[in-house]
């Protein structure tokens, strides 16, 4: 793996969030100016391509990168922010191989997106 590669997995390691190839590269870049954008891109396809990375769209038109071996999750997606929120609810889970179940099929996985806005309390008068 070249030094390069290894800046780019290490940023993509140490994110919280799910960045975009953009963000990869501003972080990156900030660790080591030499890393271009079409570096980022080919790293970031063979990593996908690899089985490291997970590709995920939330509906704004920019795929978002996470660790394709973290453990399984949901999103909501704030659609006022942005903000991505990872949730895993174990009724979710149990329902989703219920429903599997009933319609004569064992779940092999499963990718769960909500999108919504938050709920504001009402203005007092």
């Amino acid at each position: 793996m070249t030094e390069q590669r290894r800046v780019i997995a290490q940023v993509l390691d140490a994110s919280a969030d799910h960045p975009d190839v953009e963000e990869l590269y501003s972080r990156a870049s900030a660790v080591d100016p030499r890393i271009s954008l079409a570096t980022v891109y080919r790293t970031v396809k063979l990593f996908e391509e690899a089985g490291i990375l997970e590709k995920v769209e939330f509906g704004d038109g920019r795929a978002r990168y996470e660790d394709a071996e973290r453990e399984h999750h949901d999103h909501l997606i704030d659609l006022t922010t942005g903000d991505v929120i990872e949730f895993i609810d174990p009724e979710i889970e149990a329902l989703q191989e219920k429903i599997a179940a009933k319609l004569g099929y064992r779940l092999q996985g499963h990718k769960l997106e909500l999108y919504g806005v938050p709920i504001t309390a009402p203005k007092k008068k």
